[in-house]
């Protein structure tokens, strides 16, 4: 049997790892991935800030594949045919080679199950004006968050020499998600200015799309702290106000000129922010694949939503928000359509958003995206390639692993400044990642097992888990062993 993955990332990995290790060497896997690299995206915030070079958080992928008995193609999909075509019958994937030998030629790989695991498109053209090489930067990848921070070292430099800078970070779209991956970016900015001494120098405000601060693209949350039950808007508001950390909420950035970043507020304003530095992540998207069925016919709107995200086994029926329920997300992450295709991690298309979908009197839609990153993208790929090398072992697709967002919990450390003395770190759990309001009626989850706290040891717990999870990926002894 031939297992191909599409994507190299967190969940991609991830699964191709487990597979290979339970179908061994009876069994092929093939993995496609535009990058020779696979990169700890959550340390790229590091990258960003000058304290880690791009190496620390990447390695490449050929050496770990060659060990294992991987067959990996530096490649982008480019169109699926489930159904083969017709000179062939079995499925295949068409691609485009990306690596310096091979770049531009096409080919196909053959398969008998797919894993989608391609993760987003970074979406910058969605906003006029976005993104590195035009007014604003990126800390979405390794090569981003370098550039990053040769920007930032610019601004340093200006501040030292005694003129102030105005920094705006966070979303650049008015539907972008990973807003946690921008507050860690904003405190670890005021965290290397306070360590400077350029505090004063500075003016830091974070602008989102969130209805209020620490939604997340989950809603918020309400979180034990110290004994107490507090919401996520409160911690991220008192974070924020520690750091002198100004914030603009209910903002949808729809254009971005040098210097100047225009937004629409969730009550119909138009507004416009100053800054000298801007660090504004994008909207995600799915990549460009197309889908075929064995005539040729075009089947892209079957296989995948509307955002370039693969359908699985969600229920994707419009319904009112008072009616959404953790039922409508996927457990196994199957195609409704082939069953031998699976998405995983932000490859796969979500039922709905987990915070209340909200516009402006104008018609334009202000409100986060579901993120589906880290922890629960590594889980997803687990239980994908144990439920695909158990069936193919048995001959029997039970799916006896699930991983229902409504019901996973999810950890998550967040950075706020990289110091072994005077480093700190909020360690976040929430469980489960979607609310069950059935369940859970006064707080959505599990009190006993959402909480937050900061401080010092947060961040040594973070720096630990770069280390652990770069271990883990690069199939270092006992690495099946270590958590997602």
């Amino acid at each position: 049997m031939k297992v191909v993955v599409l994507g190299a990332g967190i969940s991609g990995h991830t699964a191709a790892a487990f597979l290979k290790k339970k179908l061994g060497k009876k069994h092929d896997v093939i993995v496609v991935s535009p990058s020779k690299y696979y990169q700890w995206v959550p340390s790229n915030i590091w990258v960003g800030v000058g304290r880690m070079k791009a190496d620390q958080v990447r390695f490449d992928l050929n050496k770990v594949y060659k060990r294992w008995g991987i067959d990996f193609r530096q490649a982008k999909a480019t169109a699926i045919h489930p159904e083969g075509d017709a000179n062939s019958a079995t499925g295949f994937v068409s691609i485009e080679y990306t690596s310096a030998e091979q770049k531009g030629t096409t080919d196909k790989v053959e398969y008998d199950y797919l894993v989608n695991a391609t993760g987003p498109r970074l979406n910058f053209e969605g906003t006029e004006g976005l993104g590195p090489g035009k007014n604003t930067v990126s800390v979405c990848s390794y090569d981003h968050a370098a550039h990053a921070w040769e920007e930032l070292e610019k601004k340093i430099e200006l501040m030292k020499a005694g003129k102030k800078q105005k920094f705006l970070i966070g979303t650049g779209h008015p539907m972008a998600t990973c807003q946690g991956a921008a507050f860690e970016y904003a405190l670890n900015i005021a965290f290397e200015l306070k360590r400077r001494k350029l505090s004063d120098m500075a003016e830091i405000t974070w602008i989102s799309n969130e209805y209020e601060v620490g939604d997340f693209g989950m809603g918020g949350a309400f979180v034990k702290r110290g004994g107490y039950i507090t919401s996520t808007k409160v911690f991220t508001e008192s974070v924020f106000a520690e750091n002198n950390i100004k914030w603009i909420k209910r903002a949808g950035v729809h254009k971005v000129e040098p210097g100047l970043a225009h937004y629409e507020t969730l009550d119909g304003q138009e507004k416009t922010s100053e800054f000298d530095f801007a660090m504004l992540i994008p909207g995600f998207s799915g990549q460009p694949i197309k889908a075929f069925d064995k005539k040729g016919d075009d089947i892209t709107s079957t296989v995948f939503a509307p955002n370039g995200f693969m359908k699985v086994d969600a229920d994707y029926n419009a319904k009112p928000y008072e009616e959404w329920s953790i039922n409508d997300w996927p457990q196994t992450y199957q195609s409704p359509s082939y069953a031998n295709m699976y998405a995983t991690g932000i490859a796969f298309a979500p039922p709905h958003s987990i915070s209340k979908p909200m516009k402006s009197p104008g018609g334009r839609a202000i409100f986060p995206a579901p993120p589906r990153t880290g922890m629960p993208s590594g889980v997803i790929g687990k239980i994908v390639a144990q439920n695909i090398s158990e069936g193919i072992k048995s001959g029997k697709f039970e799916h006896k692993h699930t991983a229902n967002m409504g019901r996973m919990g999810a950890a998550c450390i967040v950075s706020a400044g990289y110091s072994m003395t005077k480093g700190l770190g909020a360690t976040m759990t929430v469980s489960p990642v979607v609310p069950d309001w059935e369940k859970y009626p006064d707080w959505g989850r599990n009190i006993k097992s959402t909480v937050g706290e900061i401080g010092l040891a947060g961040h040594w717990i973070k720096l630990f888990l770069h280390y652990m999870f770069l271990h883990k990926a690069k199939g270092y002894p006992f690495w099946w062993l270590l958590p997602e």
